[in-house]
């Protein structure tokens, strides 16, 4: 097959988009800013849902689901939140349409259907959560609640791109109500760990733990922790947020509960979410010219097994081993595909789940019949060995180990061939326009500077990181004191 896809030197951004859709995982839709999930693309998503939920399980939480309309009263309630949203806002004025007398066959909205209230497509749900868990909460009894949900918000988008911004998108976001300011704080940090262990142990994207500066946090939060990762282009992505909410929620919609001690008290509050965003994070960590690279983890093929014969006799004798061997490897848990269409040739196929991203090829001839092995070609190295087949039911489930491992292992050395100290704004920007990636370096703390770097480099401080060690210094740009470096990049 010709797969016609741009170099990522040549045009990165051109190569993405024409990757995520000539692999099959999403494509544009009839609704400006919206995208439609391709069943490929979902079944990633899927895999990432299913890890993701157990995670949230064994952290002790669980599942629910709130409305996707917010009325406007409840949205407003908490005022950061709603001005930090505003300008995103898709709202609802109307209930019903009617047919257009002037134009026969069209609708037009019936101008006597106008809601009493207008209703906000949730950008977020913190408003229309916290108003519900007024009810829930009543005493220390009630406490912790530890809530997940699985959605779809909505977030009017000028300029979109798949998976990494569109004006709606599927994402999980955890609401959790504490009964002191340090359980609330462990929880923000608990989740934030969860979504960075997820991030390098199935995505192989090596992380940055942080937590944002106060013009970069979440509108209402005391605290935003954040996990960023590095993609090939040198750009940062936030992959993920988890944020201290204090009693913001709590006071505007008079959440109280009463304590042990007998007094009456706000909750304290957290909300954490990671989207569809994950699927960008994952193309463009390890993907390369020839199509996508997926950690074996993730991928929903992990084997592929390609016959190659002359005549149904030839491939009557091959299915029989292969599909024997199939049922092995499913028992392992291994998800395999044998590919015996007759409407395509074996390059087509080979080229096909190459840019599919899957694995593991096996391709199994006559000749390979007769010698009992088979061809093995992993994806992240387009390496190609004979292996006996007896051995593969062993072999493959190692090889897809270090598949993982490797995929993880190349990002992690890109990230620290990468990230930069830096001392002086000259050589800040230089290293930006020309190597790209995280760049370290110190900042006095003020909103003033990093606004300004931000207006003259296109530059933002990704986080603060957790690990950082104070360390004595100037800013770069103002030369006031600093006590630690932080993390810049450009990014999505």
């Amino acid at each position: 097959m010709s797969k016609g896809l741009p170099k990522r030197s040549e045009d990165y951004s051109l190569w993405y988009n024409e990757l995520v859709k000539k692999a099959g995982l999403a494509e544009n839709s009839a609704v400006r800013g919206c995208m439609v999930i391709k069943p490929y693309g979902f079944a990633i998503w899927e895999k990432m849902q299913r890890v993701l939920d157990d995670m949230f399980k064994a952290t002790g939480h669980q599942n629910a689901y709130f409305p996707l309309f917010v009325p406007k009263s409840l949205f407003e309630a908490e005022e950061q939140n709603a001005e930090g949203f505003a300008k995103e806002c898709a709202v609802v004025t109307h209930y019903r349409l009617q047919t257009d007398p002037d134009n026969p066959g069209k609708l037009r909205v019936d101008p006597n259907a106008k809601l009493e209230e207008e209703l906000i497509v949730r950008p977020t749900s913190e408003a229309i959560i916290w108003s519900t868990y007024k009810n829930w909460i009543q005493s220390y009894r009630d406490l912790p609640l530890l809530i997940n949900q699985w959605a779809n918000v909505v977030r009017w988008e000028m300029r979109t791109r798949l998976f990494l911004r569109t004006a709606e998108f599927l994402w999980q976001e955890g609401h959790t109500a504490h009964a002191t300011a340090e359980e609330a704080i462990a929880e923000t940090k608990q989740m934030m760990e969860v979504y960075a262990t997820f991030a390098e142990q199935y995505i192989a994207l090596p992380v940055v733990r942080g937590v944002k500066t106060p013009s970069e946090r979440f509108a209402g939060a005391l605290d935003t922790y954040c996990i960023e990762g590095l993609m090939q282009d040198g750009k940062a992505l936030q992959a993920g947020t988890s944020h201290f909410l204090g009693q913001n929620f709590a006071q505007a919609f008079d959440v109280k509960f009463a304590t042990k001690e007998g007094g009456l008290e706000h909750v304290w509050g957290t909300s954490w979410g990671v989207s569809t965003r994950l699927m960008g994070a994952l193309v463009m960590a390890h993907s390369d010219d020839e199509g996508l690279v997926l950690p074996p983890k993730l991928a929903p093929i992990q084997v592929v097994i390609v016959p190659i014969y002359k005549g149904e006799e030839q491939l009557a004798q091959i299915s029989e081993k292969v599909i024997a061997l199939k049922k092995e490897l499913e028992s392992k848990g291994i998800s395999v595909k044998f590919d015996d269409r007759d409407t395509e040739r074996p390059g087509f196929k080979f080229a096909e789940w190459e840019l599919k991203g899957v694995p593991v090829r096996l391709a199994i001839g006559a000749r390979d019949l007769e010698n009992g092995t088979a061809e093995v070609a992993r994806r992240d190295t387009k390496e190609k060995s004979t292996q006996a087949f007896d051995s593969l039911v062993d072999y493959i489930p190692a090889l897809l180990d270090e598949i993982q491992e490797n995929i993880y292992n190349r990002a992690f050395t890109y990230r620290e061939e990468h990230t930069t100290k830096v001392d002086s704004y000259e050589e800040f920007k230089e290293v930006l326009e020309n190597k790209g990636g995280f760049v370290l370096a110190h900042w006095d703390g003020t909103p003033e500077t990093e606004e300004r770097i931000k207006e003259e480099t296109k530059a933002t401080i990704r986080c603060i990181a957790l690990d950082t060690e104070e360390e004595e210094g100037v800013d770069m740009l103002t030369g006031k004191p600093s006590k630690q470096r932080v993390y810049f990049a450009k990014a999505y």
